[in-house]
C-alpha cells in the first residue's frame, strides 16, 4: 500500500501503581491521535485512576476491583479497543513521535503478521532486546549461555541466526517478542482468543505468540519506531513474588506444549538452578552484617524457597 493507512488504531494501556509512569506513556501517546486509548487498572491504590480521569477525560478506564493479573487485563483493555489494530502497552513506555503510523503501515504491508514489535529502547537510548527463541529450547539454551556470546562476536551469525544479541536493525520474523510494545492485528488475536489467563504474569506473550504461529500466523520484529521501556516498574514492588511467578510460567508453558521427558529435564534444571542459588544466597547470610544486605539476602532466599515448591 501507498500513502498513509486509514485503518484506525486504538492504544490499550494495563498498569499497577505506576502512576507517575502511566502520565508520561498517555502524554506521548496523546500526542500520537489514536482513534481511542484505553487504560484499565489492576486496582491500584496510588491515585491512578483519579490522575487518568482527573488529566487525561478522553481516555477510556476500566479500574478493576482486583488485581486480576497482566493477561487478563490485556485481554479486557483489547476488548475495549474496537479497531483493527490495536497498540498493547505497558505503562512505563514512551512513544516516540511516528509510532502508530510507522507501525500502521508495517501490518498493512505485511498482512500474515498478527504481531508487530517495535525496536525497544532503554532510558538512555541504548538497545532493549526484545525478540527471543521460545524458552525451553535448545536455541535459547545456546543463546543464554557463553557459547551464544561467542557466537555474538561473529557478525553473520549475529545478525542472521542469534535473535536475543541480533542487532534489531532489520524487520525478520521471530518466535516471540517482548510483551512492553504489540502492535496487534484484531484479527488474529480474536482467533486464538487473546492472552491465555492462566499466565497470571510472565510468558503469556510467549504462549500468545506460540499459539499464533500454531494457527498460521507470523510474528514480527518491526523496527519502523522506537518505544521506550524503563522495565519492571511495576513488578520490582512485588520483587519476591513476580520472582515466583517468572518460574511457576514457565512451567506451565513447558506443561503445555512439550512432551512429558522435555518437561522433566527442563523441571530438572530449574531445580538445579534454584537449588544453587538458595545455597548461594544461605552462604552469603551466613557471613553478611550489613542490616539491608540481610533483608535483600532474605527475601532471595524466600524467592529460591517459593520457586523450588512450584508456588
Amino acid at each position: 500500500p501507498s500513502g498513509p493507512s486509514s485503518k484506525p488504531v486504538g492504544v490499550a494501556i494495563t498498569t499497577w501503581q505506576t502512576r507517575d509512569l502511566l502520565r508520561e506513556c498517555l502524554a506521548s501517546v496523546r500526542a500520537e491521535r489514536p482513534a481511542r486509548v484505553v487504560v484499565v487498572d489492576n486496582a491500584s491504590t496510588d491515585g491512578t485512576a483519579e490522575m487518568v480521569r482527573r488529566e487525561f477525560p478522553e481516555v477510556v478506564l476500566h479500574v478493576n476491583e482486583e488485581n486480576r493479573g497482566n493477561g487478563p487485563a490485556c485481554n479486557q483493555a483489547v476488548a475495549l479497543c474496537p479497531f483493527p489494530y490495536v497498540l498493547l502497552l505497558n505503562s512505563d513506555t514512551r512513544l516516540e513521535p511516528g509510532t502508530l503510523q510507522g507501525l500502521r503501515r508495517y501490518l498493512d504491508e505485511h498482512p500474515r503478521a498478527a504481531v508487530a514489535g517495535p525496536r525497544i529502547a532503554n532510558p538512555d537510548g541504548s538497545l532493549q532486546a526484545s525478540c527471543f527463541p521460545f524458552i525451553g529450547t535448545f536455541r535459547m539454551a545456546v543463546e543464554k549461555s557463553a557459547a551464544g556470546r561467542l557466537l555474538a562476536r561473529v557478525p553473520p551469525v549475529r545478525r542472521n541466526w542469534l535473535l536475543t544479541q541480533s542487532p534489531h536493525d532489520r524487520p525478520r520474523q521471530v518466535p516471540w517478542l517482548l510483551g512492553a510494545a504489540l502492535a496487534l492485528r484484531r484479527e488474529a488475536f480474536d482467533a486464538v482468543g487473546g492472552f491465555d489467563p492462566a499466565f497470571f504474569m510472565y510468558t503469556e506473550e510467549v504462549d500468545l505468540c506460540w499459539r499464533l504461529h500454531a494457527a498460521g500466523w507470523e510474528v514480527h520484529f518491526a523496527p519502523v519506531a522506537t518505544v521506550m521501556h524503563l522495565g519492571g516498574a511495576s513488578t520490582r514492588q512485588l520483587r519476591a513474588a513476580m520472582a515466583v511467578r517468572q518460574v511457576a510460567g514457565a512451567r506451565l508453558f513447558y506443561r503445555r506444549y512439550y512432551s512429558r521427558a522435555r518437561v522433566a529435564v527442563l523441571e530438572g534444571l530449574i531445580q538445579a538452578a534454584m537449588l544453587v542459588r538458595l545455597t548461594r544466597d544461605r552462604l552469603r547470610l551466613g557471613w553478611t552484617r550489613d542490616a539491608p544486605a540481610r533483608r535483600r539476602l532474605q527475601e532471595d532466599v524466600s524467592i529460591w524457597r517459593g520457586a523450588l515448591r512450584g508456588s
